[in-house]
């Protein structure tokens, strides 16, 4: 995300969050659609949704498939404890999560222009099988590795796929807090899913650039969730 459109963000997220604290905006509140949070602030969709992924990552709202996008309680999110080895485990972490930036988001952009019909075969099959477990209450994280790791094999490039191989599971963040609230909530999931359906859908229209800034979005969200963990 560039600065200036980080810092339209931020606007968004400090009056909602505001709206959110002095009571305006209640749990269980529908949050106004996007077309009018881009009316009201005057934004572009993309920093009404980066606005959005921001507070959903800090608990403040949550969204429902079909509905739209509701007001939660944060303090419900914060009320876990992280294990001693948690704790230790958020530097690596967000380390990893930088590497992967550095990685994967390049590894989805060639594998727009490399996959062959196969190879978006078994990408797409990973994100159905991800669909299909959270659907089921079912661990996603394999199904969630299963899913980068098709993407890696579709660069043709066989270190992207050792350095995928390398990490293994560990790879998904959750696979190391598993006391977080979201590691088996729903919502948060199939955001999660939503994510990856956007990324495969840029792969399977051979488009590298709409992919590289899918998997870019894709991580980043990730990576602020524990960069608050690390602040709290």
């Amino acid at each position: 995300m560039t600065g200036g459109r980080q810092r339209l963000a931020q606007q968004v997220i400090d009056e909602l969050r505001r709206q959110i604290d002095v009571g305006k905006l209640k749990e269980g509140d529908q949050l106004p659609t996007e077309p009018q949070l881009e009316a009201s602030f005057r934004v572009s969709r993309t920093v009404v949704r980066e606005a959005i992924a921001d507070l959903r990552a800090a608990g403040y709202v949550r969204p429902i498939q079909g509905k739209g996008v509701f007001v939660s309680d944060p303090k419900a999110s914060q009320r876990f404890s992280l294990t001693p080895v948690e704790i230790r485990t958020i530097p690596e972490t967000l380390e990893l999560l930088e590497f992967r930036l550095a990685t994967e988001c390049e590894a989805a952009a060639i594998a727009a222009y490399r996959r062959t019909a196969e190879q978006e075969a078994v990408i797409a099959a990973a994100n159905k099988k991800m669909a299909q477990f959270i659907d089921e209450g079912k661990p996603t994280v394999e199904a969630d590795f299963e899913f980068h790791m098709a993407i890696a094999a579709a660069t043709n490039n066989r270190f992207y796929l050792d350095v995928m191989r390398q990490f293994g599971p560990r790879a998904i963040p959750r696979s190391q807090f598993t006391t977080l609230p979201e590691a088996a909530n729903k919502a948060y999931l199939l955001g999660v899913h939503e994510e990856h359906v956007e990324i495969l859908s840029a792969i399977a229209e051979q488009d590298p650039e709409r992919a590289r800034q899918a998997m870019r979005k894709h991580l980043i969200a990730s990576q602020r969730r524990y960069r608050r963990l690390a602040e709290q």
